[in-house]
């Protein structure tokens, strides 16, 4: 067996002791950092409190954005449901929709502010990484530095070094003799503290890169689905807009057609005053036969004095008049309005097919005796009664007769232009005690 000579032995020992040093040697000098070391250290770890709180902060935004986005979702839905139902209140929607042009834009604003710091993160992570691989470079040299002195340092006293090296009885016996036989002075002591504090920093470096590093691509992430559905609230929104301006067309034409029918009557004044006390004349009648039949019909026990539920629309179309007091001359006066509208006009098709608003017995189903109207009256109970006027009495008559149970929602009629009307509508009223209420307030909310 060949035997090492004592040069290569000591040889030997000397490079485990500079990759000792260079491995180690920055842990053992560590214990008192230079101010310069301790201000780097907490440089880097007021620059992870700061990426920590730009953190936080944007997870609440993001919180605060999904949030806003889950509503406007919601509103959305139901604005487009309201548009798709039977007789959409025009002027709700209208004012749905101008609400959630401020709301989608609000969300814009959210969206583009995290798009921004999407890319205020990806700067800041490509900082820290130039940051980390500076202070890599930096140790690599400091190390490079420090092990090149001690080899210096063994190369010029070999032997004494050596010997105090086998002789000491732990390492740190060994750097502090080394002091005292090669030269290992102040400034590499200074040296060793640096290499140590800088392992301190580029390890909070490397924390700070992977926290930025994670945050970026959820951040990226999160802002990609966010504007996603941005975009598709953008659309559905658009789409909401344009299917309410075709429906304010097609009620504008209706209202036109209307208009320009009444402007005819109301050429001939006196007629048209004539033919308003006719009318006037003629439903005071007729609501006169009606509450003595619902009367009669009650004392036969035929009707409930209560009726518990809600009522449906008897049919669907544009609304072309709603309750209440009105503009147009051709109504009759009714409390302190110069001309009321008793009811909800519904325009659609001729034919229709009209609807019973809910249960009850048919108190009339013809032609009005005081009118060219044909009517169909339902009693829901001793207090409440629907009118549908205006039905067809020529191709298709009412399905319904006087004293006959309905069901919710069963077929009593069909869309005419019985009466004095200019276009093919039903006319849906509602009594309550005796009293024209708004349909409205008997539908489900």
């Amino acid at each position: 067996m060949r035997r090492s000579t004592p040069d290569q032995t000591f040889g030997h020992r000397a490079v485990v002791l500079l990759l000792a040093l260079s491995t180690f040697g920055g842990l053992f000098l560590s214990a008192s950092p230079r101010i310069a070391s301790a201000d780097a250290l907490s440089d880097a770890y007021a620059r992870q409190q700061d990426l920590q709180k730009l953190i936080a902060k944007q997870k609440a935004a993001i919180t605060a954005l999904t949030a806003n986005q889950a509503t406007l979702s919601a509103r959305i839905s139901s604005t487009k449901q309201s548009l798709s139902e039977i007789n959409a209140n025009l002027m709700t929607v209208k004012t749905q929709i101008v609400s959630m042009v401020v709301d989608v834009a609000r969300s814009q604003n959210q969206v583009d502010e995290l798009v921004a710091t999407s890319a205020r993160l990806d700067a800041e992570l490509a900082e820290i990484q130039s940051e980390e691989a500076a202070k890599q470079a930096e140790l690599d040299a400091r190390v490079a530095l420090l092990a090149s002195r001690i080899r210096e340092a063994y190369d010029t006293d070999r032997t004494s070094f050596l010997q105090t090296m086998l002789s000491s009885a732990d390492f740190t016996d060994v750097l502090t003799e080394v002091g005292y036989h090669l030269d290992f002075a102040e400034q590499d002591k200074l040296l060793a503290d640096q290499i140590a504090s800088d392992k301190q920093v580029l390890a909070v470096l490397h924390q700070n890169v992977e926290l930025a590093q994670q945050q970026t691509t959820e951040l990226h992430q999160l802002a990609a689905d966010s504007k996603a559905r941005l975009d598709a609230q953008l659309k559905d929104l658009n789409d909401a807009r344009a299917s309410l301006a075709a429906l304010e067309a097609e009620t504008a034409r209706l209202l036109s057609q209307q208009n320009a029918a009444y402007a005819t009557l109301a050429a001939n004044k006196a007629k048209l005053a004539a033919d308003l006390a006719a009318q006037i004349e003629a439903e005071k009648k007729l609501e006169a036969l009606i509450a003595k039949l619902v009367a009669e019909a009650l004392a036969k026990g035929g009707i409930p004095s209560v009726y518990n539920g809600t009522f449906q629309w008897p049919i669907s179309g544009r609304i072309t008049q709603e309750f209440g007091c009105t503009g147009f001359s051709w109504e009759p006066p009714l409390g302190n309005c110069s001309h009321f509208h008793t009811g909800i006009d519904i325009a659609n098709a001729m034919y229709t097919p009209i609807r019973a608003a809910g249960p009850g017995k048919v108190i009339w189903a013809g032609r009005s005796p005081y009118s060219t109207a044909w009517i169909v009256i339902i009693a829901h109970s001793s207090r409440l009664v629907s009118w549908y006027a205006h039905v067809d009495n020529q191709a298709y008559r009412p399905v319904v007769q006087a004293g006959q149970f309905v069901a919710k929602g069963q077929l009593i009629a069909y869309v005419g232009m019985t009466g004095q009307t200019t276009g093919p509508h039903v006319h849906w009223a509602v009594q309550l005690d005796g009293n024209w209420v708004n349909p409205r307030l008997f539908l489900p909310r």
